[in-house]
């Protein structure tokens, strides 16, 4: 399995720990019944670690989409290389440092380590970008 692939699936399990965290956080503020309900019922505003989780999660499902596509062309095509091993990795790190920050309110440096996983992403499109083109003319 290449670097890639691996951070692929540890990507996954970071998804279910963004979807765990926010769903955990709701139901702290609203409830078990809440929860198990059809949740037809308009509730109150979050409160702010619920509210920064739950956009931390939209955040993340943001670009692991993007994430997924480059990784799964990257093995389809035999491109993936050092580069983008370690653009893979430093996504992947850069978001699991994320969500606490998130979580915990911290500013500044987390917008840094959002864009060190843009840096991420742009290390796994590189080589992808000239194959494209000549693809398309």
């Amino acid at each position: 399995m290449t670097t890639e692939l691996a951070v692929l699936i540890w990507g996954c399990v970071l998804a279910l720990v963004h979807i765990f965290a926010a769903a955990t956080a709701k139901t702290a503020q609203y409830g078990s019944k809440w929860n198990m309900s059809a949740r037809d019922a308009e509730l109150p505003p979050p409160n702010p670690l619920n509210g920064r989780l739950v956009r931390a999660q939209n955040n993340f499902f943001e670009t692991f989409p993007i994430v997924i596509a480059l990784i799964l062309t990257l093995s389809a095509t035999g491109t993936a290389n050092g580069t983008t091993a370690t653009g893979a990795l430093l996504w992947l790190g850069a978001r699991v440092i994320y969500l606490p920050l998130y979580a915990l309110g911290i500013p500044v440096v987390r917008t840094l380590i959002f864009l060190v996983s843009v840096i991420g992403i742009a290390m796994l499109v590189s080589p992808l970008i000239g194959p494209a083109l000549a693809a398309l003319f």
